[in-house]
């Protein structure tokens, strides 16, 4: 039966002494306890001991400076019959494989007679549980051993000095004690068989073992070109499996795993994917596999699944990766009817594997399957190369030259667009939009020309690997090189190549693949033999199934509008906001030169200004509202150090195009920004917006930006230039203005906190049994704790919503107990949690760590890591950069329209991300009734299934029904 970190082996604990007086007594005590001697080891003696001279493998785990080892170990508990002989573990009727649980585990003492001068003799505590304390005592008395008896533990010392307890508690949290070894062996095959027969609706208690429903077995696979978020995806998978009691094995390189079946096929346990969210690639590899695409591979494909019982496979890759898997699929009857009819398995073997169930998830840097969102390493991918151009920026700007960058995306232009998007790139080349044939050089031409007039020293230009004109021509990066030197330019190409699968996933590629490889074991045992094989995406911020096949269908449909040249139904096929990304491209990029000017009497003045604390991504959005209000005509005005510069200095800097052309990758607040609010002064507000006439103004920030709003609102009856349109844009780490479901910041906070927590968990499984509590931002919104707890394999998150109390943390203790029980300091196993900062008034980061390092008694301390302003990020990420042009440009157009004769509705707004659209909510009414004003954060709590997924992943969930509290 699986369990939290499943327990293995042996626990090894260590007693040293250089006084070969105490080293005998010491052997004398262990064994007359009752332990047995499990390895005898000298260096001064060949009697019955493994020597210098003996086997070398024998010497395995012996010390360098012991003279001699004694291994002492205790007794597992055991069924027995009548006679007092121990029964088989297979003849037991918990027994449900070699794999399944035992009742209970051993313990190994290693005790050492050292050469060393000096050894550490530090007492410590050993802490043995027993269910015959009555004999205890009794062999303590009989050895004239002092000890105290308590009610349900005795104390005594050893001859080194040992505190060493014998309880009747299975550890120090546990909530029942034990009379007999019968007792406690009838409790856990109780506990086992209930285990056994919860999944089965038709099983009763007296039904055996062997007659309950076939435990489900899932393959995991992921199969073309590797994407970081493969392996989170992985990870999810093989514990949502074993939480769902399903066997899982992971197929290792891709379908040539499932081909050649063997050692390529392992099953995976809880511990097997303890790293593998902080790792990239695929750590169970995949490859190219031309035999699967033969009927003879597929059958041996077959196969070997029947022979491992699997009957249910999960593939991460792309769309050639899965419509092989749909194939697979569609093989199945006719491949099992061969295998039986080659007497390869019998009609019986292969009766409880006539339906092969099949999920597909998308693993993809490109972002280019239907009827998703987003991909699978796609956003990962995209801030490898934002960072890379960020890069060449410097050198580009110190030189005054210009850079070609190849980017991956050979049939789909996402990467290349939303990289041109986020690095301020002067042109991008997409298959989706390609340039007009023959015309394209000189369009090129002329928007470098006109940058390098207007200051600009770098010129920085996109290509896709799949860009073409419009009559379907290839265009290199090596081209477009030639037309930027025909125009002058030192120009250098830059190929970014692989490394832009590279590196660990980002924040939002964790948390996809996690949600998607949940959902992905749920579809497998949700499914059906007439469902149709499901594809595991992201609509609207949800997770969804979809048809894999009408998927792949769409997403080839894309490639053949290309090629018939019908580009617009191209760009429709994309994702939800790919066109909406483009025309935004082409208004802060593109059209700078004054044909989209409009006339005289429809340009506005707008105001910009930056409330509450500094935030990734206020730069970015204040450049692209600057660049959208000069192509339109419009002036563009900055308010310096918030509410309470405005209303001291009055000072407001009209936005030039050198301005902020560089602010697209820079943290902070290029104008500064404070908490003040405009009730220190509506007068002087209202002065100074009479005063430079403004028609608009935009407040971005976190929830002072959105009480300024509602301050403004609220008194517009005594101030009427208080009546023209504003808009809140929220920017916040903690991601806790009403109305919205993502703020600009709070991507580049949690790759932030990745980092952070990726660098702490190293430390923590260097250092063995380490845990580390980390205290993260977020106020009394626990959004950033619950996603950074997910994403980074927490086993515990602590947030405002879910109160902190003793018991919890007594869950948690004993959940670590459970992680370290058998650690023997060979396992990197290093844990984290994560405490929201205002999760307690009470329980304190500090608290915590010492509560846990007091109840660990030593079996692992505890270290406090607060990240602090570093949350805060240095330069924002590429999701942040992106969202932060989408945001400020439909802010604009929202106040055009207002200000426009048909303008209606609402004019005081905050603007926010509602599923995956932008959405415009009146101010009244999110502050009336969706704002928890006293605790600053939104009354909906959007994201409560973060902290049940990661209860799920971090095994709380399983550990509460084992003791029977769900």
């Amino acid at each position: 039966m699986p369990s939290v970190d499943p327990i293995q082996g042996i626990s090894f604990t260590s007693l040293v002494t250089n006084d070969p007086a105490k080293y005998a007594q010491l052997g004398q005590f262990y064994h007359q306890l009752g332990f047995r001697l499990t390895k005898n080891y000298s260096k001064v003696s060949n009697n019955g001991a493994a020597s210098a001279s003996n086997n070398p493998r024998l010497h395995l785990g012996i010390s360098n400076d012991s003279l001699n080892e004694l291994w002492v170990e205790s007794f597992p508990l055991q069924n027995v019959d009548a006679n007092g002989h121990i029964l088989p573990w297979q003849e037991l009727p918990v027994y449900n494989g070699d794999n399944c649980a035992p009742l209970s585990a051993s313990t190994v003492l290693k005790l050492r007679l050292s050469n060393l001068t000096e050894v550490d003799e530090t007492p410590r505590e050993l802490c043995f549980f027993s269910t015959d304390l009555p004999r205890v005592a009794e062999i303590l008395a009989a050895n004239n051993t002092t000890f105290e008896q308590q009610t349900d533990q005795i104390v005594a010392r050893d001859p080194l000095g040992n505190r060493v307890v014998f309880s009747s508690r299975e550890n120090p949290l546990a909530p029942r004690s034990y009379a007999s070894a019968e007792e406690y062996l009838q409790v856990k095959s109780d506990e086992l068989l209930k285990a056994l027969h919860k999944n089965d609706p038709t099983a009763n208690e007296d039904k055996p073992v062997q007659e309950l429903k076939k435990r489900k077995k899932i393959g995991v696979m992921t199969s073309g070109g590797d994407a970081p978020g493969m392996n989170p995806a992985v990870r999810a998978v093989v514990r949502a499996a074993i939480y769902h009691d399903c066997d899982v094995f992971a197929v290792y390189e891709g379908y040539e795993g499932l081909v050649k079946g063997g050692d390529l096929l392992r099953q995976m346990d809880w511990n097997d994917v303890r790293s593998y969210l902080s790792l990239g690639g695929t750590a169970i590899g995949t490859a190219r596999c031309a035999e699967f695409r033969e009927r003879e591979g597929r059958l041996s494909a077959a196969a070997n699944m029947i022979r491992n019982g699997i009957d249910a496979l999960i593939v991460c890759g792309g769309d050639g990766s899965l419509t092989g898997a749909d194939l697979f699929r569609s093989d199945w009857p006719s491949l099992v009817q061969e295998l039986v009819d080659n007497k390869t398995f019998s009609p019986q073997e292969v009766a409880p594997y006539k339906h092969l169930t099949i999920v597909g998830l998308v693993g993809s840097i490109d972002n280019d399957m239907a009827c998703t969102d987003s991909t699978i390493g796609a956003y990962s991918s995209l801030e490898r190369i934002t960072e890379m151009v960020d890069y060449i920026d410097a050198t580009a700007t110190s030189h005054s030259r210009a850079f070609v960058v190849e980017v991956m995306g050979r049939h789909c232009g996402w990467l290349g667009l939303m990289s041109g998007l986020s690095t301020g790139a002067d042109y991008i080349f997409i298959p989706e939009r390609p340039p007009k044939a023959g015309e394209w050089h000189q369009e090129l031409k002329n928007i470098c020309s006109r940058h390098k007039a207007k200051g600009k020293r770098r010129t920085i230009v996109i290509v896709a690997e799949g860009a073409i004109d419009d009559q379907l021509n290839a265009i290199s990066a090596d081209q477009v090189k030639d037309v930027l030197v025909e125009l002058g330019l030192d120009t250098r190409i830059t190929t970014l190549g692989h490394v832009q699968r590279g590196g660990t996933a980002v924040a939002s590629d964790r948390l996809l693949a996690t949600l998607q490889g949940v959902d992905a074991v749920k579809a497998v045992l949700e499914n059906t033999p007439d469902t149709p094989l499901p594809m595991i995406g992201v609509l609207e911020n949800k997770i969804v199934r979809q048809p894999l096949m009408e998927a792949v269908r769409l997403t080839k449909s894309v490639a053949t509008a290309i090629e018939s040249k019908d580009f617009d139904k191209a760009m429709q096929l994309r994702d939800s906001t790919f066109a909406e990304a483009y025309d935004n491209y082409l208004t802060t990029a593109l059209q700078d030169d004054g044909l989209l000017a409009l006339p005289e009497d429809k340009r506005l003045n707008i105001g910009i200004v930056h409330v509450g604390a500094s935030s990734a991504g206020l730069n970015s959005c204040t450049r692209a509202a600057a660049l959208y209000c000069l192509s339109k005509g419009h002036r563009c005005y900055a308010i310096h150090n918030g509410f309470s510069g405005l209303i001291s200095e009055g000072k407001l800097c009209e936005l030039d195009w050198l301005d902020v052309e560089d602010w697209h990758n820079k943290g902070g607040s290029e104008i500064g920004t404070n908490r003040s609010l405009p009730l220190e002064n509506f007068g002087k507000v209202a002065y100074h917006l009479q005063k430079h006439a403004l028609d608009g103004l935009i407040l971005i920030g976190g929830f002072e930006a959105f009480t300024a709003l509602n301050e403004l609102n609220e008194n517009r009856a005594n101030y009427p230039v208080f009546e023209i349109p504003m808009v809140m844009i929220p920017a916040t780490v903690s991601n806790n203005v009403p109305g919205t479901e993502y703020s600009l910041g709070s991507d580049t906070c949690l790759n932030q906190l990745v980092n952070y927590c990726d660098a702490v968990q190293q430390s923590a499984s260097s250092s063995r049994r380490r845990v580390f509590v980390v205290e993260v931002q977020g106020g009394h919104s626990g959004f950033v704790a619950s996603y950074c707890g997910l994403i980074t394999g927490a086993i515990a998150t602590y947030t405002p919503e879910s109160k902190i109390n003793l018991k919890t943390i007594q869950e948690d203790i004993s959940l670590l107990y459970d992680v370290f029980a058998n650690d023997r300091g060979e396992d990197h196993n290093g844990k984290l949690i994560v405490r929201n900062e205002q999760a307690s008034s009470v329980y304190s980061t500090e608290l915590i760590a010492d509560i846990i390092k007091e109840s660990a008694k030593g079996r692992f301390e505890t270290r406090t890591a607060i990240p602090g302003h570093v949350q805060q990020g240095y330069t924002p990420s590429s999701m942040d950069r992106v969202n932060a042009v989408r945001f400020a440009v439909r802010s604009i157009q929202f106040i055009e329209e207002r200000t426009s004769s048909t303008g209606s509705g609402a004019s005081a707004v905050v603007l926010g991300v509602q599923g995956a659209q932008l959405q415009f909510s009146d101010i009244n009414e999110l502050y009336t009734k969706e704002a928890n004003v006293g605790l600053r954060k939104g009354k909906t709590v959007h994201w409560e299934s973060l902290r049940e997924v990661g209860d799920m992943l971090s095994g709380r969930l399983m550990l509460r029904e084992k003791r029977g509290e769900v």
